[in-house]
């Protein structure tokens, strides 16, 4: 069944949103307490890395220990990750997405991250070469993401086995300990892969665009 298009026009701002800057970053989407966060950032300081996180318990719990931590390269977001996808990224933006145990909505199908017409926006922001990073300790899920990204997308992938002593999330932690199978797909966008978004710019940028021009023209 096709997937609907998604009405970016119709995303509000997030409240207290701020813009950022035009450059290769990574985003990671769920950022929970932000332990996985914390790693990459500093294991990767070359990379610019995006937390987004929308439940304020967790999102204040990940600025504490970044407060500590102090990695320059990492920056938090308290927001819902849609609306700031929406309004903050650059096509072509974004080097890696992470997406590490999302809610696999049981009573929702339609909610699951490749089921929603959001998928395709989010694939406009990724760079070519680019990948997105989708773990699960959810067989099905797993399975079912699978199936939309030969079936829908269209789109490379590989799918792996998460090792029994991986540490990137207190939810990894937690299944692994029980003995659960958790299992990743590294979805990758080839080169000359398009979407209905690949021109939409950021609205910020529209009206930032359309200020400047109207300062121009006094």
């Amino acid at each position: 069944m096709p997937i609907r298009q998604f009405q970016a026009q119709r995303m509000h701002a997030p409240r207290d949103f701020q813009a950022i800057a035009n450059l290769p970053v990574c985003v990671e989407i769920g950022a929970g307490k932000g332990k996985h966060a914390l790693l990459f950032s500093g294991q990767n300081p070359q990379s610019k890395l995006i937390a987004v996180e929308r439940t304020r318990e967790k999102f204040l719990a990940m600025q504490k220990q970044h407060l500590i931590e102090g990695q320059s390269n990492l920056q938090t977001v308290h927001a819902d990750a849609l609306p700031w996808v929406v309004h903050a990224l650059f096509p072509a933006q974004v080097q890696q997405f992470f997406i590490l145990y999302p809610n696999p909505e049981p009573h929702n199908p339609a909610q699951r991250w490749l089921n929603m017409p959001f998928f395709e926006f989010l694939l406009s922001r990724l760079q070519e070469g680019g990948s997105i990073t989708l773990a699960s300790n959810i067989p099905e899920y797993i399975a079912e993401a699978q199936q939309q990204l030969i079936d829908v997308w269209k789109l490379p992938f590989i799918k792996e086995v998460i090792a029994a002593d991986s540490a990137r999330t207190h939810f990894e932690i937690k299944y692994l300990e029980r003995g659960e199978l958790c299992q990743q797909l590294k979805i990758t966008k080839p080169a000359g892969y398009s979407t209905r978004f690949d021109d939409f710019q950021p609205l910020q940028g529209k009206s930032l665009k359309a200020e400047d021009s109207a300062a121009e023209a006094q």
